[in-house]
């Protein structure tokens, strides 16, 4: 099974991007990209909370009430 992982070369010396594999002895076919610079992930949440978020103010309206803004000084 094929597998592929993400690393850098820099002088020579293999660095991994990602968790190093898991052997001590492989055949490997290396593709040199012309981008150096690594890759940001993006973050997602999960499926779980969709349509569960519940907007408690805007810009305009303040979440609190006035007379609760006293307690807060």
């Amino acid at each position: 099974m094929l597998q592929s992982y993400e690393a850098i070369i820099e002088n020579g010396q293999l660095k991994w991007l990602t968790d190093a594999p898991k052997v001590s002895k492989a055949r490997v076919i290396v593709t040199i990209l012309s981008d150096t610079s690594p890759q940001t992930l993006r973050r997602t949440p999960p499926a779980s909370i969709a349509g569960k978020g519940k907007i408690l103010g805007d810009l305009v309206s303040s979440v609190l009430e006035a007379q609760d803004w006293e307690c807060l000084k």
